[in-house]
């Protein structure tokens, strides 16, 4: 299991600067952000494309480093009702696809994204709780008449390239537990899988290890983010929270680096049943903590997932 960065933490640096910079902390891959949502400020689609000479050149500066692209993200909403935002996130989506293809990169990332609730709609509209009944209807539209056709058509179109589609489960977007990932990857195929980020289960009350054990074999990615739930403002108005990220001391929950929402053992209990349910690739440092400067909760990051993952492949039970 290696450890590795969403680089979109370093969108600041040159490319091969934030390069050097991980091999610097010891990190051994790179998630690349290629657009949308999360930016194209180290890797660039449509440049590395058009111009080979510039695409092995990108290649090469990261296998030398000895570092690997685990996966390229394009985070994003390519069935927005807005036309014009879902025809650019599509865009952005495909060209990744493409990319990822010709890298050598196994996994492209993104969210299922959200409709409106119905024809007509400019807003996105998260539904989730199905009375009155004309909620029960929007929550069918978005499913039978959007989110199941687009997501069927790009199952195929990624196969067809040899790349698998990493969901990130995520609250206001149509897959946001395994429940609803579950049911997307029944309708549309298997090359829809999660990028499993616990930092978005753990606010909803879902217990990551049980969530990893009913997605084995769909986890194709991993963001190593955390949570800490602060219950005594959970405990007067919930979880459900519109407050700004920046209210920290206001919040029912909000996200830390990893170690500063829960603790060592909660940390080696997922990365132990991720490998027990045969996911041994990349943890990819998230980092969107509002307590800590970009440096030091990467830095911990780092440290803290060291002292826990699992490095070496078991090939034998030698006393049995």
């Amino acid at each position: 299991m290696k450890i590795g960065l969403f680089t979109v933490l370093y969108s600041g640096k040159g490319f091969e600067e934030m390069l050097d910079y991980m091999v610097e902390c010891k990190v051994e891959a790179v998630e690349l952000g290629c657009g949308n949502y999360c930016g194209d400020a180290h890797c660039k689609p449509d440049e590395l494309l058009k111009h080979k000479d510039k695409l092995s050149s990108f290649k090469k500066a990261i296998s030398d480093r000895g570092l690997v692209i685990s996966a390229l993200s394009c985070h994003g909403n390519p069935v927005h009702p807005d036309k014009r935002i879902s025809a650019e996130h599509h865009k952005v989506f495909r060209k990744t696809v493409l990319l990822a293809e010709a890298l050598g990169v196994p996994v492209v990332i993104n969210f299922s994204g959200l409709p409106g609730g119905a024809p007509g709609d400019r807003t996105p509209n998260w539904i989730t709780y199905s009375w009155p009944g004309e909620h029960g209807r929007a929550l069918s539209y978005q499913w039978e008449k959007v989110l199941i056709p687009y997501w069927k058509k790009e199952a195929k179109f990624c196969g067809q390239y040899g790349v698998k589609i990493a969901l990130e489960m995520h609250p206001n977007f149509a897959v946001y537990n395994p429940e609803t990932l579950i049911k997307l990857r029944k309708a549309c195929g298997n090359n829809i899988g999660a990028n499993f980020d616990p930092s978005h289960l753990f606010w909803q009350g879902i217990d990551p290890v049980r969530a990893i054990q009913a997605l084995k074999g769909m986890i194709y990615h991993f963001h190593a983010k955390d949570t800490r739930i602060d219950k005594h403002n959970t405990a007067l108005n919930g979880v459900l929270d519109t407050k700004g990220l920046e209210k920290a001391a206001e919040r029912s929950w909000l996200f830390r680096t990893v170690g500063y929402g829960h603790d060592l053992y909660v940390w080696k209990s997922m990365i132990s049943t991720l490998i027990a349910n045969n996911y041994n690739y990349v943890l990819s440092i998230e980092h969107e903590d509002a307590l800590m400067t970009t440096d030091e909760g990467f830095k911990k990051a780092v440290e803290f997932l060291k002292s826990c993952s699992i490095t070496e492949k078991l090939t034998k039970i030698w006393w049995a």
